[in-house]
């Protein structure tokens, strides 16, 4: 489904990625840990098309997309849960859901039932204002809004930051749920118990470097994971 091969990204004469290489196969759940400034943000980018490789490349579905833009890269099938949310806060719940089938109209019927049947709360609030709903609920019309869009893949940037203990269990309950409906899922995170105990496998940067990477379970009881992990 996705490719990073041999990618290295640079912000100026910043060398943010190093030689970074993974994948996602089709229906996969994979997850990216690793520490602060450890370059899990821009490897999303780069997977987006917001940050282009200075060299290696981008590979979906068997095509090489390292020069094409965001947006055709949306087109295609990715679709992102960035970190913050970063919704359309002066726009209503229901107008944030359409904004995420925009390529497709404003979604069919079903779509929204998929949803409302994942986050119910959401049909309640379709009317009110985004930007003052809580933390939580803001991060189920960032994921709501995401799968609006029928992603073949979906990027997730740090979707337990900022939630309650009870509202990231309930949110990796939700992505294991997409999972399990055939998307392949990205996800970046810092948790990494919370992670690994739902993906297939995982990769653990470090100051832009891939350190580690096998099976999820392997992996959470890998001896270096904690070293690697906090970049030590």
């Amino acid at each position: 489904m996705l490719e990073l091969d041999h990618v290295h990204t640079y912000y100026g004469q910043i060398h943010i990625l190093n030689d970074v290489s993974l994948r996602v196969g089709a229906g996969e759940l994979v997850c990216l840990l690793g520490g602060n400034a450890s370059g899990k943000s821009t490897t999303l980018k780069t997977c987006l098309g917001i940050v282009k490789p200075r060299t290696g490349r981008v590979v979906f579905e068997g095509d090489d997309i390292s020069a094409t833009n965001t947006s055709q890269r949306i087109a295609r099938g990715m679709a992102i849960v960035p970190e913050n949310r970063r919704l359309f806060a002066p726009m209503t719940v229901l107008e944030n859901l359409q904004m995420g089938a925009y390529l497709r109209g404003k979604g069919a019927q079903e779509d929204y039932d998929r949803v409302y049947g994942l986050f119910p709360l959401l049909y309640q609030r379709r009317a009110q204002l985004a930007g003052t709903l809580s933390g939580g609920e803001q991060q189920m019309v960032a994921m709501a809004r995401a799968l609006m869009s029928r992603p073949k893949l979906l990027l997730m940037d740090e979707p337990s930051m900022g939630l309650a203990p009870i509202l990231v269990e309930r949110s990796f309950e939700i992505i294991q749920e997409v999972h399990e409906s055939g998307v392949a899922v990205l996800v970046v995170e810092q948790n990494a118990n919370v992670s690994l105990s739902i993906a297939d496998r995982g990769y653990v940067l470090s100051t832009g470097r891939v350190v580690l990477e096998g099976a999820a379970a392997e992996l959470r009881e890998h001896e270096e994971l904690r070293k690697a992990y906090l970049g030590r």
